[in-house]
This record gives structure tokens, sequence and C-alpha cells, in this order.
């Protein structure tokens, strides 16, 4: 009888030395999952998103928008599908936007995957930008920013355009701005 209760006294010493363990970890945990403060996540600047007044100068470096005069940038991505079927508007947009608006396309995608897409939907633009969407405030495609000759976005309009919003934006390109000096 007492070679039995011997050889039960190290594995009884093991799971007690497993059960405190097991215990400290849970006891750690939870104080901090339920008493400490916890982290905040980063939260986006305010004024983050594209909107009238956005100074686009550092985001997009190397446009001369004062030469543009004014440019019209089509944020978009080649896997949005709203942006595929936006395409038919934006060839639209260079056929009625005269040579007075510059057509800027800015992608997340390389160039050389940009040209081909835009390619495919027949638009034709007057440069195209590989750079993440989000570093001009742009959270949504399509985006359409109207900039002005110095870098300062004018007007926005986001998603898929409804025909009525489309002319808004024909307007907006047609009038140089002569109207409200």
């Amino acid at each position: 009888m007492e070679n039995k209760i011997a050889s039960y006294r190290p594995l009884e010493a093991l799971a007690n030395i497993a059960t405190i363990v097991v215990s400290l970890l849970l006891s750690i945990v939870l104080v901090r999952q339920f008493l400490l403060p916890r982290p905040r996540r980063a939260q986006p600047a305010v004024g983050a998103q594209a909107s009238r007044g956005t100074d686009l100068t550092r985001s997009l470096p190397g446009i001369d928008w004062g030469r543009n005069g004014r440019t019209l940038v089509l944020a978009i991505s080649t896997g949005c599908h709203f942006c595929t079927e936006s395409g038919p508007f934006f060839q639209r947009i260079k056929r009625e936007a005269g040579k007075d608006v510059k057509l800027l396309a800015v992608l997340p995608q390389s160039t050389a995957e940009a040209e081909k897409y835009l390619g495919g939907l027949g638009v034709k633009v007057d440069e195209v930008r590989q750079t993440g969407l989000n570093s001009i405030g742009v959270t949504g495609t399509p985006t359409l920013l109207l900039v002005g000759k110095s870098g300062i976005v004018t007007d926005v309009w986001e998603g898929k355009l409804q025909p009525e919003q489309q002319q808004q934006v024909l307007a907006a390109l047609r009038d140089d701005g002569s109207a409200r000096k």
C-alpha cells in the first residue's frame, strides 16, 4: 500500500503545480482584459477624407497644378465594378470637358495595369498615377475630385453617379469659374 501512495505523490505534486500555473495565467488574462485600460487604436485624422478645400499638392507630388489649370482626378480601382460601370461616363467627361480640364486617373494598381484597365474601358486620360487612394483622402471608389490650379479640391463626387449627378459634374467642368469672380 505504501508503494502505491509513494508513486502518486510526484504525480499529485505535478498536477498541483500545473493547476497553480493555469490559475495564474487565467488571472493575468482576466486582469488585463477587464481591469487595465485598453490601448487606444489610432483614429484617422479629422478631415482625412477628401473634401472641398483639401490640398493635394503634397499627396500627389510632381503634378503641375498651375499649368493644368483645372484637373479632374478620377480615383478608381481596377477591382471596382462601380468604376467599370462608370466607364461610359468617364468617356463622356473626356469628350465634353474640353481642353481646359485635365484628367488624372489615380489608382492603387501599377501604372501599366491601370493603363490597360482604362484602355479596356475606352477611357482616355491625360495622366495615370499609381498611389494609395487613402493618401489623397479617398475611402471609396469611384471618387471624382475637381482640383483648381493651386492643387486645392473644389468639388467632390463619390460613388457611381446617377444621371442628375453626372450633369452636375459636367456643368462644373464647363464652368470655368468666371461667374464666381
